[in-house]
């Protein structure tokens, strides 16, 4: 405690830095406090003041800083663009009414050895047809054949074995994708890929075309639906499968088709309800050698064809695939068979489900 003057002590860092530079002659030394700061000091020793009331403040607020904003900004950017980099199909665990299908699947190279997963169990709609099904996530029309590299072959060159890749596609998109064809029109483009010396099979077409029977049934190489009973839902049919050749008999090329096509219908009276008939052709056709075997240029001599179908109808055959409309089951054979039809781990069974049907497990 520093030395006291007229009873009142003065507190001990006052005094000190009083002598300090009243000793340094500085100009601006503190002056020897008076008595009633004395009192003041002595007063706030024995009892510290009581705490001011709070007050509103009188100028205006001050502003938040912008930097906080733009940190938010872009810290919702980066998780932007870490979801687009995880998930680039769509966003992880995304679901509504019918799940979100991943991203498109790669060309198929060779035969799958497990079906395709389940995707969801939305329903189709005449804004989403694919909904639900795996087809959701395939290629369309002849964008989902696969066609091989070419190599000579036989009597063929390279190049001419490209050539009739290319031609054995255009006969899958004349006779399965066609838009007037799957109206009910007569798949001419397809025939004119055909070889016209190879009589039994122009007698097929001409009668199945004609006159639709057992035996004759033109499903098995073409695709038509009875524009008086069913119409095809937006522009798109869903397709999945590969085209594959070897050396067949006196030097040919052969080549083996097997798609599948998913088609989405309605009924031709209108309404929204939508239905999927999906088939599968497995054809083989043979480019022979024109030296060799009875052909014209630029066709194909028919080697076999089989049909897998579910949806299309199980009756006599008509000419046309018939979907079951009303929200019943498909019709089935009495075989009792059961299919998956987007399985390709097999191939098409002799005699498809033409002959007798089979129920579908999923559609």
């Amino acid at each position: 405690m520093g030395k006291e003057r007229d009873g009142s002590p003065v507190p001990d860092e006052v005094w000190e830095e009083f002598l300090r530079t009243s000793a340094e002659g500085t100009g601006d030394a503190p002056q020897e406090p008076s008595a009633r700061a004395r009192e003041e000091a002595a007063r706030r020793r024995t009892a510290p003041p009581e705490p001011a009331p709070w007050r509103a403040p009188t100028s205006a607020p001050v502003r938040p800083r912008r930097r906080k904003g733009w940190y938010v900004a872009g810290f919702a950017a980066a998780l932007a663009l870490l979801f687009v980099a995880v998930d680039p199909g769509g966003f992880i665990g995304w679901s509504g009414d019918g799940d979100r299908p991943g991203p498109p699947l790669a060309q198929e190279t060779e035969r799958p050895t497990e079906a395709p997963p389940a995707e969801g169990d939305g329903r189709a709609t005449l804004a989403d047809p694919f909904r639900g099904s795996p087809a959701a996530r395939w290629a369309s029309g002849t964008a989902g054949v696969t066609v091989p590299a070419a190599r000579a072959v036989g009597w063929m060159t390279k190049e001419e074995v490209a050539g009739a890749l290319t031609r054995t596609r255009d006969f899958l998109a004349a006779s399965g994708l066609d838009p007037a064809v799957l109206r009910g029109a007569r798949p001419e483009r397809a025939i004119a890929l055909m070889n016209p010396r190879q009589e039994d099979a122009r007698a097929f077409v001409s009668t199945a075309l004609g006159t639709p029977g057992e035996g004759h049934d033109p499903l098995m190489l073409f695709s038509r639906f009875d524009p008086a009973q069913a119409r095809l839902v937006g522009d798109e049919v869903r397709t999945r499968g590969r085209l594959s050749y070897r050396e067949g008999s006196l030097g040919a090329l052969e080549v083996t088709a097997d798609v599948t096509y998913v088609y989405p219908v309605a009924p031709a009276g209108g309404g929204d309800e939508v239905v999927r008939v999906i088939v599968r052709r497995e054809t083989v056709v043979s480019w022979d050698d024109p030296a060799k075997v009875a052909t014209e240029k630029g066709t194909f001599t028919l080697l076999s064809y089989k049909l897998d179908m579910t949806n299309g109808g199980c009756g006599e055959p008509t000419g046309y695939f018939r979907p079951q409309f009303g929200g019943g089951a498909p019709e089935t054979g009495a075989n009792g068979r059961t299919i998956d039809p987007y399985a390709r781990t097999a191939p098409v069974a002799e005699g498809g489900t033409r002959a007798g049907c089979a129920t579908a497990t999923r559609s």
